[in-house]
C-alpha cells in the first residue's frame, strides 16, 4: 500500500483511495495535477481492507474519493453509508444509466466485459452461444474458470440470477463444476494460457486480461467470443468511483471525478487498461477497437451487489469452489 503524508499537506488537493495499482493512476492523477495545479494524494489497496478501513475511520477519514472496480464493490461501499450522493450533469450527460448508482453515489469510468475464450485450434465460433450453454454435457473436460471466490465471478452469477432466477442459475452452476477439465484459477491470465496450452478448450474472463496477453503475443491461439448476444446480452462490468461521505474537499473531488468521465482522461484511463471507456464519445485501444462490437446486458450493475451474497450462496450450493 503507498502511504501519504498526515496531517495533509497545505494547499489544494483531493485524497483517493484506490484499489487500481499506481501504474494505472499514477499518470492520470499526474496529468490532472499538471492540468489544474491540483495535487492527487492516494492510497492503493484491496477492495475489501480500503472499505473496512473507511468504515473504521468514520468521519476521521482523509479520504475524498474512493476508485474500485467492480459494481459490487462499489454497492457493498454506497451500502455501508461511505459514498455521498452527487449532482452533476457533466457525469449524467456521459456515464449510461446502468453504469452508474440510481442514488449517484457511484459512477462507471471505465468497462470490461466478461466473456467467453476459446481455442481458436479446437473449438468453431459456431459451437459458442451463452454462459448458460457451458453446462452443456458436450463441454465436460473442456471448461476452464477462475475461483468463485473473485467478485469478477460473483458479479457475473448475481447478473445471471436476476435473469435466470435461483433454480436454473444453480443448475447452471453445477453444469459448469461437472465440466471442469482442471481445478479453478487463482487469475484469468492462468486461465488463458491454460486453453493455450491445450489443458482446456473454452473458460470465461475479463476481456482486458486478453487484451495484455495478445499484446505480448499476437499470435496467441485464443480468441473472444461474446456471449448471450441472442438472449440477455454480454455481462460487462465497471471501475468506477464515489466521492466519500465524510470528503474534506467535496467540491475538489467532484471536479477531479468528472475530469475522469471526459474524453481526455477517459482515453488514458481506460487505454492503459485496455478497457472500454464509459464516454461512448472516446476512441477505443486498437486491441479493444479489434475485438468488434457486441450487445451488452442492459440491467443496472447495481443488481450485482444486491444479489452477490446469493451468488455466492448459490456458488458454494453447486460446489463451485
Amino acid at each position: 500500500m503507498a502511504s501519504f503524508s498526515s496531517p495533509l499537506l497545505a494547499g489544494p488537493e483531493v485524497v483517493v483511495y484506490s484499489t487500481r495499482g499506481e501504474s494505472l493512476i499514477k499518470p492520470i492523477f499526474d496529468l490532472y495535477t499538471e492540468q489544474t495545479g491540483v495535487k492527487v494524494v492516494y492510497l492503493t489497496g484491496e477492495a475489501g481492507p480500503l472499505i473496512a478501513r473507511l468504515q473504521s475511520e468514520g468521519a476521521r477519514t482523509p479520504a475524498d474519493m474512493l476508485i474500485t472496480v467492480d459494481a459490487g464493490n462499489l454497492w457493498q461501499a454506497a451500502d455501508k453509508g461511505l459514498l455521498r450522493p452527487v449532482k452533476s450533469r457533466v457525469l449524467e450527460a456521459v456515464v449510461p444509466d446502468q453504469y452508474q448508482d440510481e442514488d449517484n453515489r457511484w459512477f462507471g469510468l471505465s468497462l470490461r466485459a466478461r466473456t467467453m475464450v476459446y481455442s481458436t485450434e479446437r473449438v468453431k465460433p459456431a459451437e459458442l452461444s451463452t454462459y448458460e450453454a457451458l453446462a452443456e454435457p458436450r463441454w465436460k473436460g473442456r471448461l476452464c474458470l477462475r475461483t468463485s471466490k473473485k467478485v469478477y465471478n460473483q458479479s457475473l452469477v448475481a447478473m445471471l440470477l436476476e435473469h435466470n432466477g435461483a433454480d436454473k442459475t444453480e443448475q447452471m452452476l453445477k453444469g459448469w463444476v461437472a465440466n471442469l477439465a482442471a481445478p479453478v484459477f487463482a487469475n484469468d491470465t492462468a486461465l488463458i494460457e491454460a486453453i493455450a496450452a491445450g489443458q482446456c478448450d473454452v473458460g470465461i474472463v475479463n476481456t482486458y486480461y486478453l487484451g495484455r496477453l495478445q499484446q505480448q503475443n499476437p499470435t496467441l491461439p485464443v480468441a473472444l467470443f461474446w456471449a448471450n448476444q441472442s438472449t440477455t446480452g454480454v455481462h460487462v462490468n465497471l471501475s468506477g468511483a464515489g466521492i466519500t461521505t465524510h470528503a474534506k474537499s467535496p467540491k475538489a473531488a467532484q471536479a477531479l471525478l468528472e475530469w475522469l468521465a471526459k474524453r481526455s482522461a477517459q482515453e488514458a484511463f481506460a487505454g492503459i487498461n485496455m478497457e472500454y471507456p464509459v464516454n461512448s464519445a472516446t476512441r477505443w485501444d486498437p486491441v479493444v477497437k479489434a475485438w468488434g462490437e457486441f450487445k451488452a446486458d442492459k440491467l443496472n450493475l447495481s443488481i450485482a451487489g444486491q444479489r452477490q451474497q446469493e451468488a455466492i450462496m448459490l456458488m458454494d450450493r453447486a460446489g463451485y469452489p
